[in-house]
């Protein structure tokens, strides 16, 4: 097999005095952090669809880059070749994991039966090279958002013969996802909403999506999956209003249904932010319910409205991406996905390695700043210090579920008119966090 990316060497960590545009300034994947090596912590993975297919379109011009990787495009030659790429990609930077859509892999057939032929030869190939590689799968989905069937949705269509299909792409993805061994399949409901209340019935839609994924559970253990099942949150775009808004209207969804002993969430920073939320917000209403399973690794412009999929620059923000993670005991399933993209003059194929050494840098950084935050324990001592006034007494009774309306009631009156709450000092603890940054 020719070599893709010529004159691209494998990507080295060199410390952060390296000027070397090709080197890692942070990563370095087997530097102990918390006892554990850093490649651990941070299990990154690599989105087959902006970094193997995205070639800069948008709705006001044609793509600016090349990923025909040497093939003609929309044919079994170009998805053999891209395998080929992503699999020299993720050796040159070190990364263990890979994502994909079914129809990322392979173009789309006119018929079912057509493109799950391809999907069988190509998902072979994907074998192959995994098992020279050692390269993993962290999940796989399918893609019921692009294709005009779906223009109100998968799950939420109005059509009975649109679910069918729906239905029959992610009984493939599953099948793909299990040949695989992939650690987690993801649901995004990227039409799962509506764009008037005028013309939908929601009770009925979010019931059939609730049919449509327990009948994903059901068929996915049957064949042996034994991994998570996931919600990846986004509030809007391209429908006005998607279903899984957040990752607490997700939780709130799967609990009423009664998926949440199969789901967890998938979140993604660019999401959370235009949900109003900020990234770890997202990160700890999951965490604090269970239910943090994986992580779409990415940033969005806050002067934009819409989900940019820029890579993660931000330091702030994979710091405490990271702090949530580490408290949470970490990813069990799940990884780190790039679900980021070249900005569109950026569209060479040295711009994409750029683009993964940023994010990788950023949140080996995170990671590092992270663990300096809680080994300094700062933060942490005044959280517990915050709330001690619950550790005993009548606090305590409070929390233990021992007493009620009536006592506290009666305990209020003797008290008097209470003292003022401890101050919140967030400017001090904000001022810790930007010394153990740049300290």
């Amino acid at each position: 097999m020719a070599e893709i990316f010529k004159n691209l060497p494998k990507v080295r960590y060199e410390g952060p005095k390296s000027t070397n545009p090709f080197a890692f300034k942070y990563y370095d994947p087997d530097r102990i952090i918390l006892g554990k090596p850093m490649k651990e912590h941070l299990p990154f993975a690599m989105a087959w669809w902006h970094n193997l297919c995205a070639t800069g379109a948008d709705m006001f011009g044609v793509g600016t880059a090349d990923k025909s990787f040497g093939a003609a495009t929309g044919t079994m030659e170009h998805a053999r070749a891209k395998v080929d790429a992503g699999f020299e990609f993720m050796d040159k930077l070190g990364i263990e994991y890979f994502c994909f859509h079914d129809v990322d892999i392979v173009p789309e057939a006119d018929t079912i039966e057509e493109t799950n032929k391809r999907l069988d030869e190509i998902s072979d190939y994907i074998k192959e090279k995994m098992a020279a590689t050692g390269k993993k799968l962290l999940w796989g989905t399918a893609n019921m958002f692009s294709n005009p069937r779906y223009m109100n949705g998968a799950g939420s269509t109005n059509s009975a013969d649109v679910y069918c299909f729906a239905a029959a792409q992610i009984k493939k993805a599953l099948d793909i996802t299990v040949k695989l061994d992939g650690k987690g399949y993801v649901f995004w409901g990227g039409r799962e909403g509506y764009e008037t209340l005028l013309n939908t019935d929601m009770k009925f839609e979010l019931e059939n999506i609730a049919m449509l994924m327990r009948m994903a559970v059901d068929y996915g253990r049957s064949i042996g999956f034994t991994g998570d099942f996931y919600i990846e949150p986004k509030p809007k775009e391209p429908m006005k209003h998607q279903y899984d808004f957040d990752a607490a209207t997700a939780i709130g969804f799967l609990r009423q249904y009664g998926l949440d002993k199969d789901f967890k969430l998938n979140i993604e920073a660019n999401h959370a932010t235009l949900a109003g939320h900020t990234f770890q917000h997202d990160l700890r209403v999951a965490a604090i319910n269970g239910m943090l399973g994986s992580i779409d690794a990415n940033q969005g412009d806050l002067l934009l409205g819409w989900d940019t999929d820029q890579f993660p620059s931000n330091v702030y923000e994979t710091t405490m991406c990271m702090y949530e993670v580490i408290k949470a005991g970490g990813l069990k399933n799940g990884g780190l996905n790039f679900d980021a993209k070249n900005r569109r003059p950026s569209y060479t194929h040295e711009d994409m390695f750029i683009g993964f050494i940023l994010g990788m840098d950023s949140f080996a950084l995170g990671l590092i700043k992270a663990a300096a935050i809680i080994e300094d324990g700062r933060v942490d001592n005044f959280i517990r210090e915050r709330y001690s006034s619950f550790e005993s007494g009548i606090g305590a009774k409070i929390r233990a579920g021992e007493t009620n309306l009536a006592e506290l009631a009666e305990y209020a009156a003797k008290l008097g008119a209470p003292a003022m709450p401890g101050s919140g000092k967030q400017e001090y603890l904000e001022s810790i966090v930007n010394s153990i940054l740049f300290n």
